[in-house]
């Protein structure tokens, strides 16, 4: 059998954020599964390739939403698709890249590129000590997060160890954390630059208060301008959080890096995000995104729809 004799499968866990790929999956006629994250299983002597190819939607976010249990059943099921040959989009070692952020400053560390400082934890206590060669503010970063999940700031040494001795903090679903700088963005906005097939496709800025750390660009419902967004186009539980997004070209060298870092990640499709630090004018790469939420009503902010090109690349790899 061949792989177009078998349909496309979407594992994904988020209700909303697919709608976009499922209507233009739809709009060709393409036969494909939504494989339902939160509650899956699979045999491992199964080697039967129910699938022609598997695109792993799969969120780091899950846990906020009462599925953090599939977070690590996702690295089994994927280790196991690969395993039996089936062509995974964000594979597992993608998703591990996801689901860690110590793994991606390793990554960017081994690249050469720059990043907010950081030391990684494994308990709380050790945070004042890590915090004391940093500069101040800093964030206390959970390893696994998504959507800015399990950040919190901290404007002093004698805040973070309060927080220690009242117990505040909290090291996520595998009891690992980033303590790092905190940086204050120029221009009030950060850049996210998204790539699909390992290429550049498209950035966006996008401008917040600085008070969230929530910058998922499928929430994101205003331009720079004010006007609206179509609805529509964000998820239904998008929150009005007064986030505003452009459309933006960067610089060749940060297209290049980019690509880099997805290579090295084997991310396919994701988006990587930096900023520069308002107090020295220096770029730095701070997260790697293998879910990318494509920006809503991408036509009006980017020219065109991300998802008819994601949708041309899924058909492409299903071959």
């Amino acid at each position: 059998m061949t792989a177009r004799s078998r349909p496309i499968g979407i594992y994904y866990e988020h209700p909303d954020w697919f709608k976009p790929l499922f209507a233009e999956l739809d709009r060709r006629g393409m036969p494909y599964v939504r494989v339902d994250a939160r509650a899956h299983r699979y045999e491992v002597a199964d080697r039967d390739r129910d699938f022609g190819l598997v695109f792993n939607r799969m969120s780091p976010s899950a846990y906020l939403r009462g599925h953090g249990h599939g977070i690590f059943y996702t690295l089994n099921y994927l280790e196991h698709l690969e395993r039996i040959g089936t062509r995974v989009v964000n594979g597992r070692h993608a998703f591990t890249v996801e689901t860690s952020k110590a793994r991606q400053l390793e990554l960017l560390e081994s690249l050469g590129l720059p990043y907010p400082r950081a030391h990684i934890i494994n308990h709380a206590r050790q945070a004042p000590e890590a915090a004391r060669t940093l500069r101040f503010p800093v964030v206390v970063k959970a390893n696994i997060g998504g959507s800015g999940a399990g950040i919190v700031r901290y404007d002093s040494l004698a805040a973070l160890d309060q927080a220690v001795a009242d117990d505040e903090i909290d090291l996520g679903i595998d009891q690992t954390a980033l303590v790092q700088e905190f940086v204050s963005a120029r221009g009030g906005h950060i850049t996210r630059v998204e790539v699909l097939g390992g290429r550049y496709l498209y950035a966006i800025n996008v401008y917040s208060s600085g008070e969230s750390f929530n910058l998922c660009p499928a929430d994101i419902c205003q331009t720079i301008g004010g006007v609206e967004l179509a609805r529509g186009a964000c998820p239904v539980d998008a929150p009005k959080n007064g986030m505003r997004v452009e459309g933006y070209v960067p610089p060749g060298e940060v297209i290049a890096a980019v690509e880099r870092i997805m290579a090295a990640a084997q991310i396919d499709v994701g988006g990587v995000e930096y900023m520069v630090d308002d107090r020295d004018g220096r770029l730095l790469y701070y997260d790697i995104n293998a879910l990318s939420n494509f920006v809503a009503d991408g036509p009006r902010v980017v020219g065109f729809d991300p998802f008819v090109k994601l949708v041309d690349y899924l058909e492409q790899e299903w071959a």
